[in-house]
């Protein structure tokens, strides 16, 4: 093997015809030495320095390796805590654009660039090795590879090419989603092979989903503190490599599993959305491991305290928070996206905590280098990007602020649905900006309806039955004393905390959790629906379960899937929304009903116009709906929509507002107890009893169009 020069582009171990380009950016060490290893990663075979410094890239061409050569770095330069400055080339360190890493994290001593038993603490120095345990990187050679097809577009006649304001997100965890999957191949479950497999493909499609967003697959390692509780990172949000997909989502060590998974869900007409971490990395505070940014170059990777630049700025409550301020950092984290959609073919990003990324010195812009990055550039510009729109930091929540272009999950409207079908009181004003689509957070800025991504539960927090079965989290098992977690959840036990053997109590639950969804896939914006929630998964109350790797969080397929009411339910309401265009309007809706343009009007169960009045009495826990549109598929056909809602403790009557230009309704959907449903749903009634907390949807056409439907 010989070393020459190379070339400082691109970063990364690059392969060629005749060798392997090393470079990487460290603006302050003094010397990048390259590390070869055996074919395991155990045993050291060679060693050099990297011979050229460009522009703070060191970099070398390693004649006479290919793909697979496994390596590492150790990076040379000042230990001075103090100044910012963490350097020790006693540690392996992994190489930040790895697209496979060799080898498994377990916490030890030796992967601290500092004695742990040292009374200075961070500020001591040790001479330890690590490379025995210290996990590697492998060469990957991905130029061969064509570009992933898109999404096969199979819709039924009914349907337009898919849009985002037409998607239905399914969030769901690629181990937990299959692991207990008996229909899938065992040594598959629990990976992406799992995922893309004729069993799971099938219960997508059938549920009806446009898209998956996997939580974090990104490789990340398990903290220090959960290894010691003999616990393991479920979710996934502690990464450490942005190239490399996690290695137990494999099963075996061909990376470009993920993107075989990706080809296949494109052919059952299905996007793929990663959850990704940019905001922090699994190094933690100053006291935290040393596996990587923090030995390359500590001051350059983070941020730090100005004034104590021994001390990490925690903007994400994790220890840490990536610089995106330094360019290069920047440029790692477009790269990174970039692979992600152009090697491994994905369709968008879900950016967790992404205040922080939009971060300069100032604090949020959205006039920030990550912003400007992604819209100039016209890759990472069509492709979805949502953000999770807050952090820790000050001036943290900032939803309704991303730039044109981004969806945001809107925490407002999860809380809202919650507590609107819980009943709590003067909720209907909230509820009603919440359902037309949140045009008071969006519409300011010139962004439509898909800017809101609509959901009632996430992987953060209560599943959807533990929402009407806790009243209190109950955490014990993360090992905290129960402290960690959300203590507001907008939750109702409904009399009886947790299981219950109650026929009326369970009834009850079923009904709101169909109310939720109905409200949920009826609403303007983009609904997304958490995996389990459509089968009644419990986690037993607990609302933080990033650390239960285990049944407790794992889809349950022992059930009979096909027998399951909710998950039948739900199918039927992803059919509706799929059916009626007018539920995921293009523009925010502002004129009234009428025949001409989509309209929007709100009535009284009484059936009269909601007044400003009739809006502020506050004891009021009824409202009615009327939303109209043209099918897209058929000009000229005009629909309108009656959503009636009852969130009262008991039966109320409704009645038909009065709108001569519509035809007859047909009741579409219900969730009342269907042994007191009084009337035949058939005929045509002015009146309607609804059942205490419930609803019903009706269906009419425009006179005038009638014919044209």
């Amino acid at each position: 093997m010989k070393l020459s020069n190379g070339k400082p582009y691109p970063l990364g171990a690059s392969v060629e015809d005749s060798g392997v380009n090393f470079a990487l950016f460290s603006a302050h060490g003094t010397n990048v030495i390259l590390c070869i290893f055996d074919a395991l990663g155990k045993d050291e075979i060679a060693r050099y320095s990297l011979p050229r410094k460009s522009q703070h890239i060191w970099h070398g061409f390693l004649e006479g390796v290919c793909a697979g050569v496994v390596y590492a770095y150790r990076v040379e330069g000042p230990f001075q805590p103090l100044s910012g400055h963490r350097f020790n080339p006693n540690k392996l360190l992994l190489d930040p654009y790895a697209k496979q890493l060799v080898g498994e994290c377990i916490d030890a001593p030796s992967l601290y660039s500092y004695c742990l038993d040292d009374k200075d603490e961070d500020l001591s120095f040790d001479t330890t090795d690590n490379a025995n345990i210290m996990p590697k990187c492998r060469v990957i050679d991905h130029r061969h590879l064509l570009p992933v097809p898109p999404v096969q577009k199979n819709y039924s006649q009914e349907e337009v090419s898919l849009s985002l304001r037409r998607s239905i997100i399914y969030e769901l965890n690629v181990k937990g989603f299959t692991q207990l999957n008996l229909d899938i191949v065992k040594n598959e479950r629990g990976t992406f092979s799992g995922l893309c497999s004729p069993a799971a493909i099938k219960y997508l499609t059938e549920l009806g989903i446009t898209s998956v967003e996997l939580m974090p697959v990104h490789s990340f390692f398990d903290e220090p503190f959960l290894q010691q509780k003999k616990l393991n990172n479920y979710w996934g949000y502690n990464s450490i490599g942005f190239f490399a997909p996690h290695h137990a989502y494999l099963t075996n060590d061909d990376v470009f599993e993920f993107r075989q998974m990706v080809t296949r869900l494109h052919e059952a007409g299905i996007e793929v959305i990663l959850d990704v971490v940019y905001n922090h990395t699994a190094e933690g505070n100053r006291l935290g491991p040393t596996y990587s940014f923090r030995g390359i170059d500590n001051l350059s990777y983070y941020r730090l305290n100005p004034n104590e630049p021994r001390y990490y700025i925690n903007d994400t409550g994790c220890g840490n928070t990536l610089n995106t301020d330094n360019p290069n950092v920047l440029k790692l984290v477009m790269d990174s996206l970039r692979y992600w959609v152009e090697v491994m073919g994905v369709d968008g990003f879900r950016f967790d905590l992404a205040t922080c990324l939009g971060r300069e010195k100032q604090g949020f812009d959205i006039g920030s280098g990550f912003f400007d990055v992604l819209t100039q550039d016209p890759v990472l510009s069509q492709v979805r990007l949502i953000a999770e729109p807050w952090d820790i930091g000050p001036g943290g929540y900032q939803l309704g602020q991303f730039p044109i272009g981004w969806s945001e999950w809107n925490d407002q409207y999860r809380d809202t649905i919650r507590r609107f079908w819980r009943g709590d009181a003067g909720i209907l004003p909230e509820f009603a900006r919440r359902f037309h689509g949140s045009s008071d957070l969006f519409e300011h800025s010139g962004r439509q309806p898909s800017a809101s991504i609509n959901y009632i539960t996430s992987h953060d927090g209560f599943s959807l039955m533990d929402l009407v079965s806790f009243n209190l989290k109950h955490n014990e098992a993360n090992g905290e004393d129960n402290r960690d977690g959300h203590n507001e959840n907008f939750s109702h036990n409904y009399g009886v905390e947790g299981h219950s053997n109650d026929f009326n109590v369970n009834a009850l639950r079923i009904r709101q959790c169909k109310n939720m969804l109905t409200t949920l896939f009826l609403s303007q914006g983009v609904p997304m629906l958490l995996a389990g929630d459509e089968v009644g998964h419990s986690q037993g109350g607990n609302n933080n379960a990033y650390c239960q790797n285990n049944e407790l969080s794992w889809f349950d397929w022992s059930q009979d899937i096909s027998k399951i009411e909710l998950l039948n339910f739900t199918r039927k309401l992803i059919q509706l929304r799929k059916r009626f265009p007018l539920l995921c309007h293009r523009q925010y809706i502002h004129d009234s009903v009428n025949f001409e343009e989509p309209g929007l009007d709100w009535f009284s169960r009484h059936g009269t116009e909601m007044t400003k009045n009739l809006w502020c009495e506050s004891h009021t826990r009824s409202l009615s709906v009327v939303i109209s549109g043209e099918l897209e598929a058929q000009k000229g056909c005009r629909q309108a929509l009656l959503l009636m809602l009852n969130t009262d403790e008991q039966s109320l009557d409704f009645y038909l507002p009065d709108l001569p230009k519509l035809g007859l309704w047909q009741c579409l959907l219900h969730t009342q107890d269907s042994e007191v449903v009084s009337q035949k749903l058939s005929e045509k009634c002015a009146l309607y009893c609804l059942q205490e907390r419930s609803l019903m949807l009706f269906y009419a056409e425009f006179k005038e169009s009638i014919h044209e439907c």
